[in-house]
């Protein structure tokens, strides 16, 4: 769409070795959400998703009045006036994601997972009901098809740099961006760059770079400026966990306050040492974080205990699903993350 600066640029899942394509030789997992894409398609698939929009919201109403008037006029010369012709207000729009059907584990960001659609819907509910997302610069990590950071990039004025490592990711990213202008806005940017969580921040700065999802040094600045970071189905090695939290420290304890809006899905497997089954992965991320509960039974976040990041629970229930035809289940939680300074 004219306008939309584009720079150019786990395992609960079913898993098998890869047969005829995809990440040959590897053993390939599946999301349940694409269990019903069609069986042994190799390569991209795009799937449609149906995004239902709340009755009377101000974003999507036309701007004229709904009623139509049965009286011609006409202007001082006696010709007539050609009123605007009103349509009927669209209830939903369509947002296409080209994603893999099955991916070996370090390619998991070419599927689309559970997670991203439950953070989509907390998205979408927040441009709808309030002016918080308006305007914003947003930086999304580990973004996989890139779904929840284009919805942002339907409000004018917003920022969203889409980030995730790996050509074959990224070049899907921007793929999706492709497939998608007409539903953004004309006066929002949207950029596709490569971050990886082992490296320091601020990421290399390359002048006439000819990779097409490097770093400007505008970029990394704007992004520090930034105030919102989302980020869904990260959460599934210990060592990438510990990584992105020591991104997020470096990033989030400079600039303006940020917030992060992490959505995960627990994921059990049986412990030989509990003997039982367990979500290691999500206890280990849960260290990092300290309970906005507990901190008010502390006195508030002014006691010494409270430095670091500090937590709060999502009421799920509160969000409705704008993206039709999946299942949430009952494992994906989304997570209010600040970080408090010593």
């Amino acid at each position: 769409m004219q306008g939309v600066r584009m720079v150019s640029e786990e395992e609960d899942a079913p898993s098998y070795a890869a047969e005829g394509g995809g990440d040959l030789g590897e053993e390939q997992v599946m999301s349940e959400i694409h269990l019903g894409c069609p069986p042994d398609h190799t390569g991209p698939h795009v799937s449609h998703f149906n995004i239902s929009l709340p009755p009377g919201n101000n974003q999507i109403e036309d701007s004229l009045s709904s009623k139509s008037s049965n009286v011609c006029e006409v202007d001082e010369d006696g010709d007539l006036i050609l009123t605007r012709r009103h349509y009927p207000r669209k209830d939903s729009f369509v947002i296409s994601i080209q994603h893999n059907i099955t991916s070996s584990i370090p390619r998991v960001g070419l599927q689309i997972w559970r997670a991203e659609l439950v953070l989509a819907d907390f998205v979408l509910h927040k441009l709808y009901m309030s002016s918080d997302f308006d305007g914003t610069v947003a930086l999304e990590l580990g973004a996989g098809t890139g779904l929840v950071g284009m919805l942002l990039a339907r409000v004018a004025n917003n920022t969203v740099f889409i980030t995730d490592r790996g050509d074959d990711i990224l070049g899907n990213c921007a793929e999706n961006i492709n497939l998608n202008r007409g539903i953004f806005h004309d006066k929002a940017s949207i950029y596709v760059r490569e971050l990886d969580w082992n490296h320091q921040w601020p990421p290399e700065v390359v002048a006439n770079s000819p990779q097409s999802h490097s770093w400007s040094l505008a970029e990394v600045e704007e992004v520090q400026r930034a105030s919102l970071i989302l980020a869904a189905d990260v959460i599934y090695s210990d060592e990438l966990t510990d990584a992105l939290f020591r991104l997020l420290e470096v990033i989030m304890s400079n600039g303006p306050e940020k917030v992060l809006y992490l959505a995960l899905e627990k994921r059990y497997n049986f412990s030989i040492n509990d003997l039982d089954v367990v979500a290691n992965g999500y206890s280990h991320f849960r260290s990092y974080l300290k309970n906005i509960e507990d901190i008010d039974e502390e006195g508030g976040v002014g006691n010494e205990c409270s430095c670091g990041f500090i937590g709060r629970l999502i009421d799920l229930e509160e969000i409705p699903q704008y993206v039709q035809d999946y299942s949430r289940g009952n494992d994906v939680e989304i997570w209010e993350i600040r970080y408090v300074k010593s």
